[in-house]
């Protein structure tokens, strides 16, 4: 599929051929739900956590006598029927994350990649270079091109200027290509892939 290319003034800078395998697919919601439930489970912080009979904080002096009191025969408060006693199988540290195979997880790649290619919400813009990293002038570009909520992937490097410059306007993120990933795809309106990002993303995904 052909694409134009831009320039970051808007100017125009020629098209560009895009690889049908990984801008062309049929985007399968199954398939971008469960790489982004892996992504979202590896990051999950798994600190949850209660404390037992055996950690609580309570004396050990039994609560009352053994016989003569007609009720049941306790022997510790903090057993997980009183109150502030311990907790019976509460949640304890752990980590969420589980195995994903790696060709499924570039396969959702490629289906995130074409979903904003068949949503008309990809741009390729030529190079993402800045001479200076100014802030203005980058917010003043990004204001005329009407993008709002942004993910801009490079090549495998990211120009120091231009991530220093985007770094303080809000929305828009700025990854090189081996930090490209299927939740900052979609969570973001708008991807714009530098020329030299699409070369690496093909040579990745291939």
């Amino acid at each position: 599929m052909k694409l134009d290319v831009i320039k970051l003034d808007g100017g125009k800078a020629g098209t560009i051929d895009l690889d049908e395998a990984l801008f062309g697919l049929d985007p399968r919601a199954d398939v971008l739900h469960r790489v982004v439930r892996w992504q979202r489970a590896r990051m999950q912080a798994g600190t949850h956590s209660t404390l037992t009979r055996a950690e609580v904080s309570y004396s050990t002096k039994k609560i009352y006598k053994q016989k003569g009191t007609g009720g049941a025969r306790h022997g510790s408060k903090k057993a997980p029927i009183f109150r502030h006693g311990g907790v019976v199988k509460g949640p304890t540290p752990r980590s969420h994350a589980h195995d994903l195979p790696k060709k499924f997880r570039a396969l959702g790649l490629r289906h995130a990649l074409s979903a904003k290619a068949k949503a008309g919400e990809l741009v390729i813009l030529d190079v993402a270079t800045m001479a200076e990293a100014k802030t203005s002038i980058l917010a003043k570009h990004v204001s005329e091109l009407g993008w709002k909520r942004v993910l801009i992937i490079d090549g495998a490097s990211v120009d120091a200027n231009f991530a220093l410059a985007a770094r303080n306007i809000e929305g828009i993120d700025v990854l090189p290509t081996m930090g490209a990933n299927v939740y900052d795809i979609l969570k973001r309106d708008t991807l714009v892939i530098t020329k030299a990002g699409v070369e690496a993303l093909e040579a990745r995904l291939k």
